[in-house]
């Protein structure tokens, strides 16, 4: 009998271990993610109830280095490396609320970065396509969207001025770095009616966030904000032939 108790306590610690092994781990951001949906989304006028969601559902702390997670919910963008940032949660959320983001949509983003936006986005929609010009930050995001389990998101390295056009139209593109003026690649990708969301603006002087709407082939300005963006780079044109 006594070992047969001890059997018994014993198979119970096992199944016990073995929960608690597959439960996941407390979120210790999550009232601070909380926070800032409630203190600078909500209350600077974002209201699209699911742009909210998707914000208070990312976990924006695993976006950035582990020493910058404890600053991952402030009001303000953070490095991530090879002098790219990671924006303001407001301003992730403004751009994203712009699009106009409704299920099934299709959307482009010019500028992965960290794999933040394109998280945010495919919290709506299933069909996210994201573009990073420097390499080792496409590999890196599209490992860590792996990880998280946004494994929808289609990761691509490249020139973000020539778009996706193999994958066109879309119905909305988002551009995460300040160009001079608008790709015309990604004014011929966007569709009829869809919106274009991009800060416009030469480097070192003063930039717009602006969304446009393509209105019978044309683009139509319809908002405005001042902001100030990393630029828009290509990629060093190739050298002549000797």
């Amino acid at each position: 009998m006594k070992a047969r108790l001890l059997a018994r306590g014993w198979m119970l610690a096992v199944l016990l271990a073995g929960v608690l092994a597959a439960a996941p781990a407390p979120d210790e951001y999550r009232e601070a993610r909380q926070a800032m949906v409630t203190l600078q989304l909500q209350a600077r006028g974002i209201s699209d109830a699911r742009v909210l969601a998707a914000m208070a559902g990312v976990p924006r702390h695993r976006f950035v280095a582990p020493d910058l997670a404890p600053l991952a919910y402030g009001d303000h963008p953070l490095p991530i490396g090879e002098g790219q940032t990671i924006s303001q949660p407001y301003i992730v959320a403004l751009m994203t609320e712009w699009a106009e983001m409704k299920p099934g949509n299709k959307v482009l983003e010019v500028g992965t970065g960290s794999g933040y936006q394109a998280a945010v986005l495919s919290e709506i929609t299933d069909r996210v396509f994201t573009i990073e010009l420097l390499p080792n930050l496409a590999r890196e995001a599209a490992a860590r969207l792996q990880e998280l389990g946004y494994t929808r998101v289609r990761v691509r390295s490249g020139d973000g001025y020539q778009g996706w056009p193999e994958e066109a139209p879309f119905d909305a593109i988002l551009v995460t770095a300040a160009a001079p003026r608008v790709p015309p690649a990604l004014a011929e990708q966007l569709k009829e009616g869809g919106r274009l969301v991009i800060p416009l603006g030469e480097p070192g002087r003063a930039q717009d966030l602006v969304r446009l709407r393509k209105v019978q082939g044309k683009l139509k300005e319809e908002e405005r904000l001042p902001v100030r963006f990393v630029p828009l780079v290509r990629p060093p044109a190739p050298k002549p032939a000797r």
